[in-house]
């Protein structure tokens, strides 16, 4: 991975917590690594337990960045919350997203946030 897209994705990443937060959610982990996957943000809200995949991309002359999480990525992801969950766990519901991020990096170096969309509840095939 280039130095580019690594800082495009710290950069996403650290957007999508704060974002999160925001918007009244608790991180319970970031970048959550099993043999199976990893995951990059756990969190809740209410009830709620919320596996989150962050696609950040500078453009979206490939698409968007959601359609970047395939079938193997869903089935990575499940794996993982199979392996966090645990029925102490306090939540009623599972759920799992992905946010869109689209940034550019200007030639000073610096990232900046063009777009931010939030997709609850994709659907796990």
């Amino acid at each position: 991975m280039s130095r580019y897209n690594k800082n495009l994705g710290d950069f996403g990443e650290s957007f999508a917590v704060d974002f999160l937060l925001e918007n009244g959610y608790a991180i319970l982990e970031r970048n959550y690594k099993t043999k199976t996957g990893e995951i990059d943000i756990i969190a809740s809200i209410g009830n709620t337990l919320v596996f989150v995949e962050v696609k950040t991309r500078s453009s979206e002359k490939y698409g968007q960045p959601s359609e970047a999480v395939g079938c193997k990525k869903r089935s990575h992801m499940l794996s993982v919350a199979e392996e966090y969950y645990s029925e102490d766990l306090p939540y009623n519901e599972i759920r799992f997203d992905v946010i869109e991020i689209i940034a550019k990096q200007l030639s000073d170096g610096e990232v900046v946030l063009h777009s931010l969309n939030h997709i609850e509840g994709i659907i796990m095939d």
